[in-house]
């Protein structure tokens, strides 16, 4: 009985062998008959030269294109407030008034005082005129004629000085209405009726901020600075326009365009930037000062540029940017290039790369340098015409930041 199962599992081990080597044999078959794999298929992108806007993004805050602290010049108790806190204010307009009693009183006493120095020109006039004619005949001394003459232009010069007393006199009375320097809008008022001012105070009353134009103070580092100057100064490329965009702090853009109107001349120490202002309407109030906000220049104009794909761009075990390019012979070659910045979803190539030049943007994985590849031209891209294949201009320096 042994025996007899010993033999059946001979039997069917040597079955089991029989088939298993015989599936092998057919899969050697099929496999010396399959093929040989064609050029691998990818996409590629045809750079072409174009004129790209640089454009740079500064970080600063709004500022009031006029503000004015309202101060009171001369002391009193405040007896109104003529003015609702946050409203528009015009120039001239009466926001406080102050006690003018006292103001008043030394305004009539200086006209007094005047009328009584204008009386005593006449009388000293008089003299004068009548000592001059005596002189002729010998009636009173030269001595005596020399002082009436002396007291008649001291009495003019009485005159003078109290209707100078007078003018400031009505001055001060005019001061006890305290009036609006600039026309803008108003913020809170830190006095109230019946408060104590002085004309020699610190704090102020309220201050007037003009809103409408407003504003906006950037920095820009002063080796940014020297990068764009350098940038221009290179053949073909073009400063930009003074049109300025901006970003609000919640990330939204701000609807009207601003105009950039100067450049600080001179470099901050401590933070080794430069300031630059830009103007931008505000007729509906929505910029408020002291805002943080990002500002959007097109600070210069490349009229030769490449821009490359973002996913034709790779960087190699070192870091450096490479580009699989699709030469003669669609046989593909591995570049090092050098980027500027980003634009969009390419990047700006300064260097490695040139107009007409084909990069892998699709199927890099699968290709090599030194593979013959079936270059197939992506949808939307479109090979450069012959004006737009001419070299692209020497590396430019970046004004990104």
């Amino acid at each position: 009985m042994n025996d007899t199962q010993n033999s059946a599992q001979r039997r069917t081990r040597l079955l089991v062998s029989l088939a298993c080597t015989g599936f092998l044999l057919a899969a050697c078959g099929k496999d010396e008959k399959r093929p040989a794999r064609g050029p691998v298929e990818v996409g590629v992108t045809t750079l072409r030269a174009q004129s790209v806007a640089l454009t740079t993004e500064l970080a600063g805050r709004t500022t009031a294109s006029l503000s004015s602290d309202v101060r009171p010049q001369v002391a009193g108790i405040v007896k109104a407030r003529r003015f609702e806190e946050g409203a528009l204010v015009r120039a001239g307009q009466v926001l406080y008034v102050i006690d003018p009693a006292t103001y008043q009183a030394a305004a009539d006493q200086a006209a007094a005082s005047l009328a009584n120095a204008q009386a005593a020109v006449s009388a000293a006039r008089l003299k004068d005129e009548r000592y001059a004619d005596l002189l002729k005949i010998e009636g009173v001394s030269r001595q005596d004629a020399d002082d009436a003459r002396t007291t008649y232009q001291q009495a003019l010069a009485a005159v003078a000085v109290q209707k100078a007393a007078l003018a400031s006199a009505r001055i001060n009375l005019e001061y006890t209405q305290v009036r609006a320097p600039i026309s803008g809008r108003i913020g809170k008022s830190s006095v109230t009726p019946g408060a104590l001012v002085t004309a020699s105070q610190t704090d102020a009353m309220a201050t007037i901020r003009a809103l409408d134009p407003i504003y906006v103070d950037l920095t820009q580092s002063s080796a940014s600075l020297l990068r764009l100057r350098k940038l221009l100064s290179a053949d073909g490329v073009l400063p930009g326009s003074t049109a300025v965009k901006l970003k609000l702090e919640d990330g939204s853009a701000y609807g009207r365009a601003g105009k950039l109107k100067f450049s600080e001349v001179a470099v901050d120490e401590a933070t080794g930037s430069v300031t630059l202002r830009a103007e931008f309407p505000n007729p509906d109030g929505t910029l408020l000062p002291g805002m943080y906000v990002r500002a959007v220049l097109d600070q210069a104009v490349d009229p030769q540029a490449l821009l490359a794909p973002q996913q034709g761009i790779s960087r190699d075990p070192k870091g450096q940017a490479t580009a699989l390019v699709v030469g003669d012979g669609d046989k593909v070659r591995s570049v090092t290039v050098t980027t500027q910045r980003s634009i969009g979803d390419q990047w700006l190539v300064s260097d490695g790369l040139a107009a007409g030049d084909r990069v892998v943007v699709e199927g890099s994985s699968k290709v090599k340098a030194g593979d013959t590849v079936k270059p197939v031209e992506l949808p939307g891209a479109r090979a450069p015409t012959a004006a737009q294949a001419a070299p692209a201009a020497p590396a430019k320096t970046t004004t990104e930041r």
